[in-house]
């Protein structure tokens, strides 16, 4: 699945081609945390949160070799039909995270099938060396502040609550991810093991484009 790097890369594309207040996004740093906030306590991205939850339901996603969350769930329960000065920054950046892992993770499982590869731990290995390599050829300026606002909303977080010791361990945990990102940059396209660069272009693109209609209805709505 996507790690936060990719996360964070379509923040910025988002933010380049949009302006914040037409995607309704209200705090960009808060928004930016909650493209990682479903990660927080599955334990893998911060070992160190003080419990843990099970991946299927912070993603809202069925076990499976490749889970694919539902977006769409996620967006009924906690966004639509809410008045929109309600609906905090983190949980539109949760519903962008959902989208991410179920757009590459949902085409991961047709490439796969389509080329004849079955799913299994060879398999899994190759796709993540993959997704870390394509992380990589980003270079990722925003940082998330972690500031009394963030600590709020992840308070407030509709699904479960977010603690602030979490909070700032995911914030402390994403600018290592992220600086490493920085500092291992590629600038030349990588060889790929399993995927392809199209495979990525594609998804990238689609992911992109779920993420940004439904944020641009969004702040059409709290306009």
């Amino acid at each position: 699945m996507p790690s936060w790097n990719i996360h964070a890369a379509h923040v910025e594309r988002l933010l380049r081609e949009e302006k914040a207040d037409a995607l309704g996004i209200r705090d960009i740093g808060n928004f930016l945390f909650g493209n990682f906030l479903p990660d927080l306590y599955v334990g893998w991205m911060v070992p160190d949160v003080s419990h843990k939850l099970p991946y299927g339901m912070t993603h809202m996603a069925e076990t499976a070799t490749i889970p694919v969350p539902q977006y769409q769930k996620f967006w009924d329960l906690y966004i639509e039909g809410k008045n929109p000065s309600e609906v905090t920054d983190i949980v539109l950046g949760a519903w962008a995270h959902l989208v991410c892992d179920a757009g590459y993770n949902g085409a991961t499982r047709r490439y796969i099938a389509e080329i004849g590869v079955k799913p299994g731990d060879r398999t899994r290995i190759r796709k993540q060396k993959d997704f870390e390599l394509y992380g990589r050829t980003f270079f990722l300026e925003r940082r998330v502040p972690l500031t009394p606002s963030l600590i709020d909303e992840c308070a407030a977080f509709p699904q479960y609550p977010i603690l602030a010791e979490d909070a700032e361990r995911g914030v402390k945990a994403a600018d290592v991810l992220l600086d490493g990102n920085n500092e291992r940059h590629l600038a030349d396209a990588p060889t790929y093991s399993l995927l392809t660069p199209e495979f990525f272009r594609t998804t990238g693109d689609r992911v992109d484009e779920i993420l940004r209609q439904g944020l641009l209805r969004f702040g059409k709505a709290a306009c």
